[in-house]
């Protein structure tokens, strides 16, 4: 039997803050039923739950990647629902020395699971420590310093580690490989979104109409984060503006003061792109240049709105950099030049 080393509760959170639980946490599903989209993964996931169920084993490690807002973490937990185990919740820039993942590790019982948000930032000294906790249920701890130094291995119960990253590329191959299962979460699509918000709309007892929900789905990037987030600020505006339900009169006057367009491009990104045009004549432009040119962090425009206009094709890549599309020339209003058009 190995000791229970008291847990670091900053590391290892099962609640959030009554805000973020109110906000969040009120609308996330708890089911595999009740996660609308992603049909495809769903299906591999009710796969692995039924076998490991079968087997009276802990699930295997799995590891879900894809852009913020699409649900990573709430599977996690909609995991643990499913399996009948706690989830004790952490990230990887938490971890900073060892004995805090070896707390963390020493006191999880048979079949919990451990979710690990931002994986991709755990520091090398906790990967290593790490190889052996998911490979062989073994924690090795090195004892004293210099010559006297010597390893304790500790035997672990079996558990499951769910890890979450928004780039899989910075995660290192040893630690990719040692999980089970890898899943990649796409953006949804416009009516799996409608879905999500008639159901949020529902747990926050706002009232919403279909063609609302539709006009919200289609200003959300394909993000059920950013979805739900939309509709609470709409819901706020009819209340304010209106008598509290959300119609598509209501939900397009709210979106307009919010400066969202019908791509649900914001500020930011017309930003983006109208600098791409005017003053990279469409470009190509590295990343560096685009952001010195609109003052906005290069990392928040790799991960935050590039994804996106790439994906609805008003931006492409190319080796010389970024270049802006006929059809966002079309949607800002400016000519298409000939060269593009062609």
């Amino acid at each position: 039997m190995i000791e229970r080393v008291p847990i670091n509760t900053e590391l290892t959170k099962k609640t959030a803050s009554p805000i973020e639980q109110e906000v969040e946490v009120g609308l996330r599903p708890q089911t595999l039923d009740d996660f609308l989209g992603q049909e495809h993964l769903k299906d591999n996931l009710r796969i692995m739950i039924g076998a490991a169920k079968k087997r009276e084993s802990p699930l295997e490690h799995v590891l879900f990647y894809g852009n913020p807002g699409l649900g990573k973490t709430t599977l996690a937990h909609v995991l643990a629902n499913e399996m009948g185990v706690p989830v004790r919740v952490t990230s990887g820039p938490a971890l900073e020395k060892a004995g805090d993942l070896a707390a963390i590790l020493s006191n999880l019982q048979k079949g919990e699971m451990l979710f690990i948000d931002e994986i991709h930032r755990l520091n090398k000294l906790i990967e290593e420590i790490l190889y052996p906790a998911m490979e062989d249920h073994v924690l090795d701890i090195i004892v004293g310093k210099g010559p006297t130094a010597r390893t304790l291995r500790l035997n672990l119960e079996q558990f499951t580690i769910v890890g979450a990253t928004t780039r899989l590329s910075l995660l290192s191959s040893p630690l990719r490989d040692r999980f089970g299962a890898v899943y990649h979460l796409p953006f949804y699509e416009e009516e799996d979104i409608s879905q999500i918000l008639l159901r949020s709309a529902g747990l926050l007892e706002v009232p919403l109409e279909r063609q609302a929900a539709h006009m919200l789905a289609e200003r959300s990037r394909r993000t059920p984060r950013i979805a739900n987030r939309l509709l609470r600020r709409v819901r706020d505006f009819a209340e304010v503006k209106g008598d509290g339900k959300i119609n598509e009169k209501t939900a397009e006057a709210a979106l307009e003061l919010f400066r969202i367009d019908a791509f649900g491009l914001d500020r930011v990104d017309r930003h983006i792109l109208e600098t791409l045009i005017e003053t990279f004549d469409g470009g190509p432009a590295g990343l560096n240049a685009i952001a010195a040119a609109t003052q906005e962090e290069l990392a928040t425009i790799e991960e935050v709105h590039e994804p996106f206009l790439l994906q609805i094709g008003m931006l492409r890549r190319t080796p010389r950099g970024r270049v802006a599309t006929p059809k966002a020339y079309k949607h800002l209003g400016y000519p298409v030049p000939n060269v593009i058009s062609q």
